[in-house]
Order: C-alpha cells, then structure tokens, then sequence
C-alpha cells in the first residue's frame, strides 16, 4: 500500500510541477538531441529567430536555454567568442540605450535590484555585446525580441551556463 502512495505522490508531483512550470513564460533548461557537427562541447549557438541558445556538450547533446533576443533592427549573426566572465557586474547604458532611455542612471551598481545585467554576464567580443542575467522586471521579455544586441536570460539560467563556460568559447548568432 505504501509504495501505492508512493508512486501516486510522484505522479502528482510531476504532474503539478508540469503544469505551472510549462507556460510560456517559464521554460527551464533541457538537454536536448543537437547534432552538433564540427562545434566542440562548451560552444553556443543561439537561434534568434526561436529564441533558444544551446550550450553543446557533445556531438549529438546539448541544454537548450529560453532567451530574449535583439529587438528588430539590433539584431545581429555571425561568430563571436566569449572575452568576458562576470558575477553581478556593474552596468552603464550604452550611448544608443542612454539615447532611447534618457531617465536611465549613468552607472548601476553590480547586484542593485534595477541592474538588467542581473546574476552574471558573459561578454561577447563584439562591442557592447553580452549574453546575461536579468531584472525581476524584466523577466516576462524571455522569449521576445527585446534588447539593444544583448542575449538576455533567466538570472538562474545565465548561473547555469555560466558555470559551464570558458572564456575564448566560440558563440555563433543564427537568425
């Protein structure tokens, strides 16, 4: 009878889990079939147009992450590499975001609730251009095209990658 209760219990609790945890704006990293080709493990590959960046991890797996991408006419494709690892970085709006957003501080602080870089931030080697974390704010704009050129991630999604990322990976921008 116990083990009755048992696996009743773990059924309810996947199925719960699923339900609130599958809407579209909350997706969680999953491993996924990724036929990676030439790419070698720790390479990223981002999908703007479905808005997914996968981290391979071998010739045929990789962990798909839900992400925002560059608004319409920011965007931008090709390769770039990873030059940068920072934790709760501090942040200054560039000039074309301080343009378009004139009420914004000059400088926010690493960690400040307001900071849209958010937990972490890998930066790319492209000018202004990082793969990061995000503000509680902000978090609904996963999954649309919203930034000025940033890739924008859920902040325990970009720990996670973080952790599994070395500087000088290769990051490849496919429309």
């Amino acid at each position: 009878m116990m083990m009755k209760i048992s696996g009743l219990f773990t059924v309810l609790t996947a199925f719960f889990l699923s339900f609130f945890f599958s809407s579209p704006s909350f997706a969680a990293p999953t491993m996924v079939e990724y036929p990676a080709g030439a790419m070698s493990p720790g390479s990223i590959v981002i999908h703007a147009r479905t808005r997914q960046l996968f981290l391979i991890v071998d010739e045929q797996t990789a962990i798909r992450y839900p992400i925002a991408v560059p608004a319409k006419g920011k965007s931008w494709s090709g390769m770039a590499r990873v030059d940068g690892k920072y934790e709760k970085p501090a942040w200054s709006p560039p000039r074309e975001v301080k343009r378009a957003n004139p009420h914004l501080p000059d400088y926010i602080a690493g960690g400040a609730p307001n900071n849209p870089m958010g937990a972490a931030a890998l930066t790319l080697d492209r000018h202004e251009i990082a793969i990061h974390g995000t503000t509680q704010a902000m978090r609904d704009s996963i999954g649309t095209a919203a930034s000025f050129g940033c890739i924008r991630m859920y902040n325990e999604d970009i720990l996670d990658l973080y952790s599994r990322v070395e500087v000088g990976a290769l990051v490849i921008m496919k429309r």
